[in-house]
């Protein structure tokens, strides 16, 4: 039997370990290596070109949706699947977007984790099977066949950030050069698009993408 090869990324030392022992449990599963960051698991996709790479994504440093990102960009026959404790919508639509091939909670069972990896490896999508059915459906729809567009455009996504940095809907339009209205306008699209409920889901939204780093 050829064995799945996959590529593990958890910033916690006792999680990444518990979860290797138990992958490594499975006859039909290696684990070829195991990384702390996001920058190191690129660094081992690159070497190794696992055939699937479990990726937490709240990592520190380069997290799970830019390792996802740039694993796709330089290895795309590698398999993604994005392990987070964020149920939200936004969440499951950016790493879907940056080319992520599954999703799953750190909540769910392992059985959850251990059938989406075998899902991946045969070049399948899949989604936790705890989120809402309406939600699966309308997500594996969306990204069939490899296709995989911004949930949100660059504009509304510029609005985004600055209010999540705290700016208000007339500084926003003074530094976007565009009208209050259209401000709000943006605004309610994109999270609606995203499912944000208010400020704080969009700061979590901010904090995933790396929007207030620099800051």
């Amino acid at each position: 039997m050829k064995k799945i090869r996959v590529l593990l990324a958890e910033d916690h030392a006792s999680v990444r370990q518990g979860l290797r022992l138990l992958l490594e449990r499975h006859d039909d599963i290696e684990v070829v290596e195991d990384a702390a960051d996001g920058a190191a698991a690129v660094e081992h996709a690159r070497a190794l070109k696992p055939d699937v790479a479990v990726l937490d994504v709240s990592m520190p440093g380069m997290n799970g949706l830019s390792a996802t990102r740039a694993i796709k960009a330089e290895v795309p026959q590698v398999g993604i699947l994005a392990l987070s404790r964020h149920s939200e919508d936004a969440y499951v639509q950016e790493l879907l977007s940056a080319g992520a091939s599954g999703y799953v909670l750190k909540q769910s069972s392992f059985d959850e984790l251990l059938r989406a990896i075998r899902a991946v490896a045969a070049g399948e999508r899949y989604l936790d099977s705890t989120l809402a059915a309406r939600t699966r459906d309308a997500y594996l729809s969306r990204y069939a066949n490899g296709e995989a567009r911004p949930p949100v455009s660059d504009r509304e996504a510029n609005v985004l950030r600055l209010m999540a940095i705290g700016h208000s809907n007339k500084e926003i339009a003074a530094e976007l050069d565009i009208a209050v209205k259209t401000v709000e306008v943006h605004k309610a699209n994109a999270m609606r698009k995203l499912n944000l409920q208010g400020r704080v889901d969009v700061v979590r939204y901010a904090v995933l993408n790396g929007w207030l780093r620099d800051l």
